[in-house]
């Protein structure tokens, strides 16, 4: 298990970055491994976050069995178990949310719990009381009622924005989305985050040079502008190609 620490130290970049530095690593396909459009940051801060996950199903159509009802305990106790920080991930199992799981108790509960954020395909509520908390939504709508909201399964698989969440994978989350991390990858993920950002410098630093020196538009140079801006995207194309060999074989060797 990696330590917090390390999964602190991921906060410092932002949620595109982290893909761009997973795919060096050659673990998974680049359209995978991060919740599709639909689930969106609800509130407006810049907070980041990243962590272990505690997982549920949830229903709101109809009110809960006997059994269904001691579902809660089981799941404040896996919440409260998973290593911390922690994430809970939410999936709503109603053909379209009716009835929010979220609200001021449960965001509440979930803090006392050592829980930092909700990734749901449901809804949530009570947004006035819960955004001064910094308990952080993730979420596809936002609902006026909780209807007969339970539990219905605890720390078991969940899909959630087109990909399936298991307990204790580690994920993070910024008002771009949430991307699922690969444990082995963690204590090498800033450095390749660093190969990321410095990849793309040759582009980035000479068109903004170019730019501020001629403005915009850019109506001088012809063709040897477009050859410089074609050399420069080889540039980073190359640096790429080598943070990939470097991170790969890095993850191997360990």
């Amino acid at each position: 298990m990696v330590t917090g620490e390390q999964l602190e130290a991921l906060k410092q970049f932002d949620g595109p970055t982290i893909c761009n530095a997973l795919e060096f690593f050659s673990l998974r396909p680049k359209t995978a491994g991060f919740l599709k459009p639909g689930i969106r940051k609800i509130f407006p801060t810049e907070t980041r976050v990243v962590g272990y996950t505690a997982t549920a199903k949830v229903s709101a159509i109809h009110p809960p069995t006997e059994d269904q009802k001691r579902l809660q305990e089981a799941y404040y106790r896996a919440v409260w178990e998973t290593p911390k920080p922690t994430i809970t991930v939410i999936q709503d199992i109603d053909p379209e949310p009716i009835g929010s799981f979220w609200g001021e108790v449960q965001a509440n509960i979930h803090r006392y719990l050592g829980c930092t954020a909700v990734i749901t395909s449901g809804g949530v509520r009570d947004l006035d009381e819960v955004l001064p908390m910094g308990f952080e939504y993730f979420a596809s709508c936002v609902l006026i009622s909780h209807g007969y909201v339970h539990l219905e399964a605890v720390q078991c698989p969940v899909h959630v924005g087109g990909i399936t969440v298991e307990p204790l994978a580690i994920v993070f989350a910024d008002k771009h989305g949430v991307v699922l991390i690969p444990e082995e990858v963690v204590p090498y993920l800033p450095e390749a985050c660093r190969a990321a950002q410095e990849a793309e410098y040759p582009v980035i630093h000479n068109c903004r040079k170019v730019i501020e020196t001629s403005g915009i538009p850019i109506r001088t140079g012809g063709a040897d502008r477009l050859e410089a801006l074609m050399h420069w995207r080889r540039e980073m194309g190359k640096r790429r190609e080598e943070a990939t060999k470097k991170f790969t074989s890095l993850l191997h060797k360990s």
